[in-house]
């Protein structure tokens, strides 16, 4: 067990990381077309693809660390764990909401609300965890437990994602990126059950727990990737780079490697670096990567006054224009992320606040 429940600064730098890398993606709409071709642009869409499962695996990581830490509490107040659950259940709604909002922003919801059955990232993000949210929280008082079953609720995630590719329209949208969707709890929820079993090790036993998982986690994707080969012939024919799990293996392989080297800066280079400016930053949309997302995506393609980033560049930008506006653009967010979150907490610790007796 952690000696002292703390948060875990790495994921939040791995959300941070993950918000950049995802803005520099996003606006690479603002390009010459002629020029997403040509290097560098393969191996930033490589990097891109390594965005949507580091936030899920973030996203199950939290939601099984905080409900296991409510569960093993042994001074919590009456109603505490209650009271998390409640608060939880908020934070999943408000995800919910916000992919809402985003998608009356750029389709005709009130005219055919058949667009919000498609599943973006929030939405499937929000989903997920609502689907998750009840077994973590009667399991997470055995924590073992909850960690062998988000594993293989992972393992039957992605190993039945290839079979639902043709599935019956209405339940397409939930399951299939052939409905439109883009991204369908199958495969990506399983994200989630992979974050939960690392979350759960480390409200368990520590950095050292989530390290050892990690690396187990890796070891066991290298051993999938490897066999890619039978992994493709095992099912009927699917699109490879978005439901099988061979693919999905050597995603997992990156991200856990690239948290494991957050993980041992955060825990063995210690120093002022910790604190300074970048690292900040990094931490203002690692902590408020929600609202990250959302300003963004309404700076870069929601026109005000027929104003937004894409309006007025789009398909126009050489490589240093898109790096200059680029830059703006993450200005940006920052700055109305950050405000953003200075609300929110205020807000947050009103509506959290025991009742007076």
């Amino acid at each position: 067990m952690a000696d002292k429940p703390e948060r875990v600064r790495a994921f939040d730098w791995l959300r941070g990381l993950a918000v950049l890398v995802m803005i520099q993606c996003h606006a690479m709409a603002l390009l010459y077309p002629a020029l997403r071709g040509p290097e560098p642009y393969p191996t930033l869409v490589w990097i891109d693809g390594l965005v949507a499962p580091s936030f899920i695996l973030a996203a199950g990581f939290s939601l099984a660390l905080v409900q296991v830490r409510a569960a093993m509490s042994a001074d919590a107040a009456p109603g505490a764990r209650a009271r998390r659950f409640k608060k939880t259940l908020r934070r999943v709604g408000e995800v919910l909401a916000v992919g809402a909002l985003m998608q009356w922003m750029w389709f005709p919801l009130l005219h055919e609300p058949k667009w919000l059955l498609r599943i973006d990232i929030l939405p499937c993000i929000g989903l997920s965890l609502l689907i998750a949210l009840p077994i973590f929280s009667l399991l997470a008082s055995r924590p073992r437990a909850l960690q062998w079953t988000a594993l293989a609720l992972a393992a039957l995630v992605f190993g039945v994602a290839p079979y639902f590719e043709n599935a019956p329209p209405l339940l397409a949208h939930f399951v299939s990126h052939k409905s439109g969707s883009m991204f369908p709890l199958l495969p990506w929820a399983g994200y989630v059950y992979l974050g939960a079993a690392i979350g759960a090790a480390t409200a368990r036993g520590g950095v050292r727990a989530a390290a050892l998982w990690m690396s187990i986690l890796g070891a066991v994707g290298i051993a999938i990737w490897l066999l890619t080969p039978q992994f493709q012939a095992m099912y009927p024919p699917h699109e490879f780079w978005i439901t099988n799990p061979a693919n999905h293996a050597r995603r997992l392989v990156q991200v856990c490697g690239g948290t494991l080297v957050l993980l041992a800066l955060e825990h063995l280079v210690r120093g002022a670096w910790q604190r300074t400016v970048p690292v900040r930053l990094i931490e203002i949309f690692g902590t408020s990567s929600l609202a990250g997302y959302f300003y963004h995506e309404s700076l870069l393609y929601y026109r005000i006054g027929g104003v937004s980033f894409h309006a007025l560049w789009g398909d126009h930008s050489t490589w240093a224009r898109y790096c200059a506006l680029t830059a703006l653009l993450i200005a940006m967010t920052l700055v109305l992320a950050w405000a953003t979150d200075k609300v929110y907490r205020r807000v947050d610790r009103r509506l959290t606040a025991p009742a007076a007796p």
